[in-house]
């Protein structure tokens, strides 16, 4: 049979029709069917064999290709819970600069293989959040105040002109959503709840980004703002550091909804602007966990 096959699969010309696909396998192949078989019949039961056999090694491709995707879907998935989990303990210090982690005992705590891990760590080393060295312990980056710099004149770059997009001509959609993170934003402060202050204040410019139709705009601040947010937990140590910032967001909100444009960038140059102090601070006080 694998002759035939074999010889149909080569056959350029091959008539499918079922009278010459008989005749054409019957001088093919080495048997020789009685003159008493019916063409059609013999054409029928060999075309019905190829087409089962086709599709059961079809049907074998597309298991194949679907565990594939599926075991890709699950790496990439485990691979985000990782990254997102470190994401979060380095940016609120809970994993201090300096800090060593290993592929290892990451792996071993989330009950993954090593390979999200690694894919975890490469993302972060990218974003200047690990320091991936071969052959050494992978650490957690320590400040850098030439990277906090960089990472400070792309981030007020991109949202001044946010803030101008949304106060001319913003999506009155958002507009409960910020109204909302900043009545959350207010319990925060009353609470005393740095963490949680934090985490609203995430939302909160990610919402600008939407406010002003330019929601990827967010993508490149939180690469940036990553840099700076970990100074931020250090200086977050008050009721009153939250409540300033606080102000500076109440003010920025009503600028927008107002249509300000002017006011909103006054607004926010001075937000970002609190930050210069901070960092000559941190940097005198928590000296050890800057690398220059």
């Amino acid at each position: 049979m694998r002759r035939v096959l074999h010889a149909v699969s080569q056959h350029e010309n091959l008539d499918t029709s079922q009278h010459n696909f008989g005749r054409f396998l019957r001088r093919r192949s080495k048997y020789r069917f009685k003159s008493t078989v019916e063409p059609d019949l013999v054409s029928k039961f060999l075309l019905f064999f190829v087409v089962e056999f086709c599709q059961t090694v079809r049907k074998s491709d597309l298991e194949a290709e679907n565990m594939a995707v599926q075991g890709t879907l699950e790496r990439t998935t485990s691979s985000d819970v990782v990254f997102d989990e470190l994401f979060g303990r380095i940016t609120r210090l809970e994993l201090l600069p300096g800090t060593k982690i290993s592929e290892t005992d990451v792996a071993k705590s989330f009950g993954y293989s090593r390979q999200p891990v690694r894919e975890a760590f490469t993302r972060l080393a990218n974003l200047n959040l690990l320091l991936v060295r071969p052959q050494r312990a992978t650490v957690v980056r320590p400040f850098s105040r030439r990277l906090i710099a960089n990472a400070r004149f792309v981030r007020a770059a991109i949202e001044l002109e946010v803030v101008r997009l949304a106060a001319s001509d913003r999506d009155r959609s958002v507009d409960a959503a910020l109204k909302s993170n900043l009545r959350e934003q207010g319990g925060a402060v009353a609470d005393g709840d740095v963490s949680r202050f934090h985490d609203l204040d995430y939302q909160f410019h990610r919402l600008l980004c939407a406010s002003a139709r330019q929601a990827f705009a967010f993508d490149i601040i939180a690469e940036n703002k990553a840099q700076v947010d970990r100074l931020c937990m250090l200086a977050l140590t008050s009721k009153e550091a939250m409540d300033v910032l606080y102000e500076d967001h109440t003010k920025l909100l009503k600028a927008l909804f107002g249509g300000d444009a002017q006011a909103a960038d006054d607004v926010l140059r001075v937000h970002l602007d609190r930050l210069t102090p901070t960092i000559d601070a941190i940097y005198t006080t928590h000296n050890a966990y800057f690398d220059e």
